[in-house]
């Protein structure tokens, strides 16, 4: 459900929807109780009511705050990957360019087609929540062949050699972690106290009492609405490769890759 909203919908439209269902529900859910217990407005309960919105909000509030943190480190953790493994393509291009034409060329096309395989194949992939390594499979054994068919002669072209063959060591590694990025998602039991926690501090704003319906509308619609907010962030980070927030390919497409994207490159 969440990969539809974030892969089909705007974060604007997700905030509208949410933000707006989750405070729209509470006013009429505030109205019905009023509506229902009119003794409620008279605030004879406000005291145990306080007492009980103080203590679950501020248990829901260090949930939520862990929540998010947690969310958005994953979320740059998962930026970092992709840009380092971007970077040690990157510095197998530049590897590559003190090796004999021949040889230098059947690197950069085994570079270019793993970029393409990444952006193209790939992407789409962990953008739906079904990563598959087999998508870059072939891409990276062809990486490996093309450097195994050079072999270098003498201490500057074995150190170039080296620094490639590391590199992709390297990249080897990084597409595992991408890969294994795209699999996250918040645990259940997370979910159930991040989205059952919103089930209970609202209701509780039902049953504090006051005599103004405009005031009590009013309180209770802010409290929906920050938890409403809060829910937005939690489901906005929730998954690195979808939605307006989340991780782009742009790195495969920069600096020493730049070449693969040109016309016709990788066709």
């Amino acid at each position: 459900m969440i990969l539809w909203l974030l892969n089909n919908l705007s974060t604007l439209v997700i905030a509208v929807l949410l933000v707006g269902g989750v405070t729209g529900l509470a006013v009429v859910g505030s109205i019905a109780a009023r509506r229902r217990f009119p003794h409620l407005a008279g605030g004879d309960h406000n005291e145990m009511v306080g007492i009980a919105l103080g203590m679950f909000g501020a248990i829901y509030g260090i949930i939520l705050a862990f929540v998010v943190v947690t969310l958005w480190t994953q979320l740059e953790n998962t930026e970092t990957i992709v840009a380092t493994e971007a970077t040690d393509l990157a510095l197998v291009v530049r590897s590559a360019d003190t090796f004999p034409e021949a040889d230098r060329a059947r690197v950069n096309q085994a570079v270019g087609a793993y970029a393409h395989a990444v952006v193209e194949v790939q992407w789409p992939l962990m953008r739906d929540g079904k990563p598959s390594y087999d998508a870059t499979s072939t891409q990276t054994r062809d990486l490996y062949a093309a450097l195994q068919a050079y072999e270098p002669s003498g201490p500057r072209a074995e150190t170039f050699y080296a620094e490639a063959v590391s590199r992709v060591n390297d990249v080897a590694a990084q597409r595992r972690a991408r890969v294994s990025m795209a699999e996250t998602s918040l645990p259940i039991l997370l979910q159930v106290l991040v989205y059952g926690g919103a089930l209970v501090i609202i209701p509780l704003t039902f049953l504090f009492g006051l005599r103004s319906l405009k005031m009590q509308l009013l309180f209770v619609a802010a409290v929906a609405g920050l938890i409403g907010f809060s829910l937005l962030l939690v489901v906005a980070l929730d998954r690195p490769f979808a939605g307006d927030l989340s991780v782009t390919p742009q790195p495969y497409k920069e600096a020493a890759l730049s070449q693969f994207w040109a016309a016709g490159a990788g066709s």
